[in-house]
């Protein structure tokens, strides 16, 4: 098993904003395209960030950026539930003021990483789910869609194939790593199980790390299913105190591990982002047998990346430019 990783450092509160749009065997011919939106998301992003702007509205931009593009499995695009509807999943956390804001299950939002803003700014609760959430989004102004609007025929083929292989027996839990876990990746062959879940963290020119992370989750779901990419501590997590983390990949595993919460605590506690990231993704594949990929940045502009999949889209904005990648 070979781990890949990226690092790079910055000088303390020198703005840094990361993305990542999903981990997995990203093909060929997709690869362009997910290059072109790392680098779109990383351009809004960092823009904000350039004029002294928060790390909290640069992830949101970056994000809402990646969720608008039918590449990811974000927003419009994204992979279908059984029965053929997207559900949608965000976060978005504020490591200075310790605030977040979350939806889940949402069907009629365009931009879900927008709701969850307003969950943050506007709640004094921290998640909504479903109908609530819609309705939240809706009294501030979201305008609500009909979800036909978010379904595109290549994800109805996508699913129609999917269903077909399970129905024929060919379930293959490479992925997986246990076949024994009812998880949806043991529904389908290797080849559909992407995760093009998209996230981003930022550190602001006062010192404010951010995180955000959006999903449709996996191909072929039951509706309702909630995976980790919006649940506090799992797959996005900010401390100003610890690091700003988002995680993309098989989402059930994440979730048992608490991952995200547990690498920033190991920056907290003195690990280097670059190490964290990668220690992170080890016990990952060690303890649960999965698969992914991780952004982590720390308080002082330090930052890490890996994952244990074939390929990662990712990106990275300094004051020293803009990079992108699929592999380390």
């Amino acid at each position: 098993m070979h781990y890949h990783m990226r690092m790079s450092s910055a000088r303390k509160q020198e703005p840094v904003l990361l993305v990542h749009g999903g981990a997995w065997a990203i093909p060929e011919d997709a690869a362009a395209a997910h290059e072109a939106g790392v680098r779109s998301a990383l351009e809004a992003g960092y823009a904000i960030l350039k004029r002294g702007g928060t790390a909290l509205d640069a992830v949101e931009a970056a994000v809402t950026g990646m969720e608008d593009d039918p590449t990811f499995d974000a927003g419009r695009g994204s992979f279908l539930t059984h029965d053929g509807r997207v559900q949608l999943d965000a976060l978005l956390m504020d490591g200075g003021r310790m605030k977040a804001g979350g939806v889940a299950c949402v069907e009629r939002l365009r931009n879900p990483i927008q709701a969850a803003r307003l969950v943050l700014e506007e709640s004094p609760h921290v998640y909504f789910v479903g109908a609530g959430a819609e309705e939240f989004a809706r009294q501030h102004g979201m305008t609500l869609i009909d979800n036909s609007e978010l379904v595109l025929e290549r994800e109805r083929e996508r699913l129609a194939a999917a269903q077909a292989r399970e129905a024929a027996g060919l379930a293959d839990d490479t992925f997986s790593g246990h076949r024994d876990d009812k998880s949806p990746e043991t529904a389908c062959g290797a080849e559909m199980t992407s995760h093009d879940t998209v996230g981003a963290v930022a550190l602001d020119a006062a010192g404010n790390l951010a995180a955000a992370t959006s999903t449709g989750g996996t191909l072929n779901k039951t509706p309702g299913r909630v995976g980790d990419s919006s649940l506090i501590g799992c797959g996005c997590y900010a401390d100003n105190e610890a690091a700003a983390v988002s995680l993309t990949g098989w989402g059930e595993p994440i979730m048992k591990l608490v991952l995200g919460k547990w690498a920033t605590d190991h920056v907290a506690a003195g690990m280097a982002p670059e190490t964290a990231a990668c220690e992170a993704i080890g016990y990952l594949f060690r303890r649960l047998g999965g698969h992914g990929g991780i952004i982590l940045l720390g308080p002082d502009g330090r930052f890490g990346m890996a994952h244990n999949t074939p390929a990662m889209a990712w990106g990275v904005a300094t004051a020293a430019g803009l990079r992108t990648g699929l592999r380390a």
